[in-house]
């Protein structure tokens, strides 16, 4: 498995897997529109093919990660992913490095709580906001959970 940063030329490639696995290109943090394109991209790659990927955002001195999927499940790919996006921030000396999930996800939120994320805020109500942005977000998630509420992780480098 190669973790590495994606090339400008392949930017419409990771936008097409995004519209293909999700039915769209935008995702909606904190009352923030992100399409894919116009984010970092940090991909995963098994014989040539996109195993996982991490987009991120860096703006004010912080990173965001937008997005992190692996497509193979417990191969540790999340991790592979997540350890090469810290160590890329840790050498440009951040002030925060944070990310939002939805209240319903709750294997991000043991996935990142067993990294030292910490839980910094949960944002009550905020999907009600990302709706109307982004229409196509369900109104019901993982596990029959009603999505809700932005909840807030924060990592310390």
């Amino acid at each position: 498995m190669k973790i590495r940063f994606i090339q400008p030329n392949e930017k419409q490639e990771i936008k097409a897997l995004f519209i293909r696995e999700w039915n769209s290109n935008m995702m909606v943090s904190r009352s923030h529109q992100h399409f894919v394109e116009n984010l970092e991209c940090v991909i995963a790659t098994t014989e040539d093919k996109i195993s996982g990927v991490l987009t991120f955002n860096i703006r004010n001195n912080q990173a965001e990660i937008v997005s992190l999927d692996s497509f193979e499940e417990g191969k540790g790919i999340g991790t592979k992913l997540l350890d090469f996006a810290l160590n890329h921030f840790k050498m440009l000396d951040l002030e925060r490095i944070w990310l939002i999930t939805s209240n319903d996800n709750c294997h991000a939120m043991r996935f990142y709580q067993k990294r030292d994320w910490i839980m910094v805020n949960i944002h009550l109500n905020a999907i009600e906001e990302a709706r109307k942005m982004k229409p196509e977000i369900p109104l019901i998630g993982y596990d029959n959970i009603p999505i809700l509420h932005e909840i807030e992780f924060e990592y310390n480098l």
